[in-house]
C-alpha cells in the first residue's frame, strides 16, 4: 500500500502547496498541525496570524544511533562514553535555493557542554552524513559490577542531553541559517545501552517569549486535505469496472460515475478523480459524450446550454485544465508575459484614468492587445489537443440534433467552453494556469481584465454583443470590434477545433469546411511522369475528405476520405525542382504530390491536414522526404519503391500531452467520496425502490437526485455498495495489521510524528472496545 496526501490551501486568488504550514511573507503566518488539517477540510475557516519566527520554521527528519558504553581502563577504573552517530537526514528545507546542510552534535549538562560537527554536505538536502562522535560522560571511578553510576555520577547523568542541531552552511554575512534541531535527555539510555530511532527536527526553543497573537490580525483560509492510502491495482477492479462502464450504460444517470456526481456535496468534487480515473484509461471522451447528450436533452431553451454547474461543465472543465495546459502555454504565455513586463496603460474607464494618461492612447494599447490575443486564438486551431476537440465534436453534435432550427447553437455549445471557460480566465488570472508564477500587480491585473471581457464576449458570438456590457465604456470599446471579420474568425475557428475525422454515421452535421483554395498536383499512379503531369486543381479540405476538381464548385475529380490520410509532410526541393511541396501520403504506398503557392500557404495545408488526420490508428511512423523517381528514392537510394520511409514523421502538433496520472489512486479517492456519501447511497436505494413500485407525484426527499431508470439504477448502486464495502474491509484490516507491525521511531514513523500518535492512540481505543 502507498499513502499520497495533499494540501492545498486558498486564500483570495492565491493557492500554494503545504506541508505543515504556510507562511505569509515577514507580516505573519498561518500554522496548521497535520494532524488538524482534516477538521478544516473544504470549509472556509478564520486563522489568527501568528509572528514570523526563522527559529520556528523548520522540516525534515534525523537518523541517530546512541551508544552509551562501559570502558575500563589500564588502571582498572571504569567510565562512561557515549557514541552519537548520525547516519542522514531526509527533507530538510531550501534555504535561498540552495542547501548545503551539517550537524552539530551538543552533550550538555548543568556544569558543562561539549559540541562537535560533522563535514558540511553540499547542494542537498538529503545528506549522508554517517559521522561517529565519542563523548565522555562520567568521571572515572572505581569499578562496581553493581551499578553502571556511583551516586553523583547518577544525578548528573539525568541532567544531561544530547542535542543535535542542523544547519546550513552560508556565505552570507548574517551567519549559517539554522534547519532544525533535537534534544534528548540521556536518562532514557539507562534503560537500554544502544538506541537507533529517526526524529523530526524541531523548532529551536526562542525562551518562552510571549506574542500577542491579536497584534497581526486574521486570515481567511480554504484548506483542502486528502490522504489516501492506495493498494495495489487488483483491489480496485470491481469498482474500478463498473465506473469505466459507465459510458455504455442506458440511460447514462444510471452510471456509476454520474451518480457520484448526484451524491457529491459538490460536482467539482466528483469531476476531478473522475476525469482523471477516465483519460488515464482513454475514456473520458465517450464519457463525457454520454453525459453531455443526457443534459442536452434536458435543456429547454439553447441559451442555457451548459451554464450551469452540472457534472458535464465541471468534468469539461477539469480535461481542459489538464490537457490543455501545454495548449494555453504556447498559445497566451508570450504575450501574457510581455503585457505583465511592459506595463502599457490600458484603463479605458474615464473615472479611474490616472493623472497624465491620454484615454485614446489607453484604447489603441488595448485595442493592440486584444487583436493580438485574438488572433493567436483564433489561429491555435491545429494545437488543440486531440481529446479537447473530441469532445467539442460530441458537443457540436449534441446541441446541433436538440435544437435543429437555432443554426448558431452548435458554435455556442463550443464556444461556452473554449471562450468562456478556458481562454478568459485564463487571461484574468493567469497565475492559476502556470502562465505566470505569481498575481499580476493592479494595474496588469486591470489590463487582463478588460482584454478578458472583451475575448469572452467576441467568443460568444451574441447577435446583440454591446448589451453584455453593463458599463457604458466597455460597450464604446467594443465598437471596435463590430465588424463580420471578427465573428467568421471566431467561427472558422470553432470550426476546425469541433471538427473530427472520426465519421459519425449518424451524424445529421453537414461536412464541416476546413480550408479551400487552388493548388498545383502531381498525378497519384505509379508511372514516372515529367512535368506535364503537374495541373492546377481547386482543392477542399472538410471534416470528411479531402477532394479535388477543375475549378470551384465542380464535381470531384478525386475524393480522399480523412481516415486514408496516412501521413502530411513537407517534399524536398530536389525531387521536382519545384519550391513549397508537400506530400498526402495514402494506404498502399500512394502519394498525391501538391505544391502551394507559397511557404506559408503551405505550412497551413500541413498543419490543417495533420491536424484532422492525426487519430488515424494507421498514421505512419516514418516517410520518404523526397520522391521515388527513375528507380529509386532519391532521399535514400532504396531501389524498391515499398521501401519503408527512411525518416521518421515530423507530426509536429502537440495535441495529445501524457499526464502524469495514477489511476489506483483516483479510484481510491472515488472509493472514498463513495463512502462518505453512503448515506446519499442508501437513500438513492430507496428513491429507486419508491418510483419503481409507486408511480404517483415523486417525494420530496428525493427530488433532488436524477433517476431516469430506477431498475438500472438501483442495480448499479447495488454494486457499487458492495465495492465500497469489500475495500472498506481491506482498510480495516490493513490497518489492524499496520498496528501491530509498525514501529514507533521507523524512517515511516519518526518519533515527534503527532498524527502517528494520535492514531495509535485511537487503534488502542478500537482495540479495547472490540475485546
Amino acid at each position: 500500500m502507498t499513502m499520497l496526501s495533499t494540501c492545498t490551501v486558498s486564500g483570495d486568488e492565491e493557492e500554494c502547496e503545504v506541508d505543515e504550514h504556510m507562511e505569509m511573507a515577514d507580516a505573519g503566518k498561518v500554522a496548521i498541525q497535520k494532524e488538524d488539517l482534516q477538521k478544516y477540510h473544504n470549509r472556509d475557516t478564520w486563522f489568527q496570524l501568528q509572528h514570523v519566527d526563522a527559529d520556528s520554521e523548520v522540516q525534515g527528519k534525523v537518523h541517530l544511533e546512541l551508544r552509551l558504553s562501559e570502558v575500563i581502563t589500564d588502571t582498572g577504573v571504569v567510565c562512561h562514553k557515549l557514541a552519537t552517530r548520525v547516519l542522514e537526514c531526509q527533507g530538510l528545507p531550501i534555504v535561498n535555493g540552495q542547501c548545503d546542510p551539517y550537524a552539530t552534535v551538543t552533550l550538555a549538562g548543568p556544569s558543562r557542554s561539549e559540541a562537535k560537527k560533522t563535514k558540511v554536505k553540499k547542494k542537498t538536502n538529503n545528506p549522508h552524513f554517517d559521522e561517529v562522535f565519542y563523548f565522555e560522560v562520567t568521571r572515572p571511578s572505581s569499578y562496581n559490577k553493581k551499578s553502571h553510576f556511583d551516586i553523583e555520577d547518577v544525578d548528573e547523568v539525568d541532567k544531561m542531553e544530547i542535542r543535535v542541531d542542523l544547519w546550513n552552511a552560508s556565505n552570507l554575512k548574517f551567519g549559517d541559517e539554522f534547519l532544525g534541531e533535537l534534544r534528548l535527555p540521556l536518562k532514557f539510555l539507562r534503560q537500554s545501552s544502544s538506541y537507533e530511532a529517526w526524529y523530526f527536527l524541531q523548532p529551536r526553543d526562542n525562551g518562552n517569549k510571549s506574542l500577542k497573537p491579536d497584534d497581526l490580525g486574521s486570515l481567511r483560509l480554504n484548506v483542502v486535505y486528502t490522504e489516501d492510502h492506495v493498494f495495489s491495482s487488483d483491489y480496485y477492479s470491481p469498482l474500478r469496472d463498473v465506473l469505466l462502464k459507465s459510458a455504455d450504460v442506458e440511460p447514462v444517470s444510471a452510471s456509476a460515475a454520474h451518480i457520484l456526481g448526484e451524491v457529491c456535496r459538490e460536482k467539482q468534487e466528483a469531476a476531478i478523480p473522475l476525469v482523471r480515473l477516465f483519460l488515464h484509461y482513454g475514456r473520458i471522451v465517450p464519457f463525457i459524450s454520454a453525459i453531455a447528450n443526457a443534459e442536452v436533452k434536458r435543456t429547454q431553451d439553447p441559451n442555457t446550454i451548459f451554464r450551469g454547474n452540472s457534472l458535464t461543465s465541471k468534468c469539461i472543465d477539469e480535461t481542459m485544465k489538464l490537457a490543455g495546459m501545454h495548449y494555453l502555454q504556447v498559445t497566451l504565455k508570450p504575450i501574457i508575459d510581455e503585457i505583465c513586463q511592459v506595463h502599457k496603460p490600458c484603463e479605458i474607464d474615464p473615472v479611474k484614468l490616472k493623472d497624465g494618461e491620454n484615454l485614446e492612447n489607453n484604447r489603441e494599447n488595448l485595442r493592440q492587445y486584444v487583436d493580438r490575443i485574438f488572433t493567436v486564438i483564433t489561429k491555435s486551431g491545429v494545437s488543440c489537443p486531440t481529446v479537447m476537440c473530441d469532445i467539442f465534436f460530441s458537443l457540436r453534435e449534441s446541441a446541433a440534433k436538440r435544437f435543429q432550427g437555432d443554426l448558431d447553437v452548435r458554435y455556442t455549445a463550443v464556444s461556452s467552453f473554449i471562450f468562456l471557460r478556458f481562454f478568459a480566465p485564463a487571461i484574468l488570472s493567469p497565475n492559476l494556469f502556470q502562465l505566470t508564477p505569481h498575481h499580476p500587480d493592479p494595474q496588469t491585473s486591470r489590463t487582463l481584465t478588460l482584454i478578458s471581457k472583451t475575448i469572452q464576449t467576441l467568443g460568444s458570438l451574441s447577435k446583440s454583443k454591446s448589451a453584455n456590457f453593463k458599463e457604458s465604456y466597455m460597450a464604446t470599446f467594443y465598437d471596435y470590434f463590430n465588424e463580420q471579420k471578427y465573428a467568421d474568425a471566431v467561427k472558422n475557428f470553432l470550426d476546425l477545433i469541433s471538427s473530427s475525422g472520426r465519421r459519425d454515421h449518424k451524424s445529421i452535421e453537414q461536412p464541416i469546411l476546413l480550408k479551400e483554395g487552388f493548388m498545383i498536383k502531381r498525378a497519384q499512379g505509379r508511372k514516372r511522369f515529367g512535368m506535364k503531369n503537374f495541373k492546377k486543381r481547386w482543392f477542399r479540405l472538410t471534416n470528411h475528405e479531402f477532394t479535388y476538381q477543375k475549378s470551384k464548385g465542380d464535381h470531384p475529380l478525386c475524393s480522399i476520405p480523412i481516415e486514408n490520410i496516412l501521413a502530411v509532410e513537407r517534399l524536398e526541393e530536389e525531387s521536382f525542382k519545384m519550391k513549397n511541396m508537400f506530400q498526402v501520403i495514402q494506404p498502399e504506398r500512394r502519394v498525391l504530390y501538391i505544391q502551394a503557392n507559397n511557404c506559408v500557404e503551405a505550412k497551413d495545408w500541413i498543419d490543417i491536414l495533420t491536424k484532422v488526420s492525426q487519430c488515424n490508428k494507421k498514421r505512419l511512423t516514418v516517410y520518404h522526404p523526397s520522391a521515388y523517381l527513375n528507380g529509386h528514392w532519391l532521399c535514400c537510394k532504396a531501389t524498391a519503391d515499398n521501401t519503408p520511409g527512411c525518416t521518421p514523421c515530423t507530426g509536429g502538433l502537440p495535441a495529445n500531452i501524457q499526464l502524469d496520472i495514477d489511476g489506483d489512486r483516483e479510484t481510491e479517492r472515488i472509493y472514498s467520496l463513495f463512502n462518505l456519501y453512503m448515506p446519499k447511497l442508501e437513500k438513492m436505494q430507496e428513491a429507486c425502490g419508491s418510483k419503481s413500485v409507486y408511480d404517483g407525484p415523486e417525494e420530496e426527499e428525493y427530488s433532488t437526485f436524477i433517476i431516469d431508470d430506477p431498475k438500472e439504477t438501483y442495480k448499479t448502486l447495488k454494486l457499487i455498495i458492495e465495492g465500497v464495502g469489500t475495500l472498506e474491509q481491506e482498510h480495516a484490516q490493513y490497518k489492524r495489521d499496520k498496528f501491530k507491525k509498525t514501529k514507533y521511531g521507523s524512517q515511516e514513523h519518526p518519533i515527534g510524528d503527532k498524527s502517528f500518535q494520535t492514531y495509535i492512540r485511537q487503534q488502542s481505543e478500537i482495540s479495547a472496545h472490540s475485546i
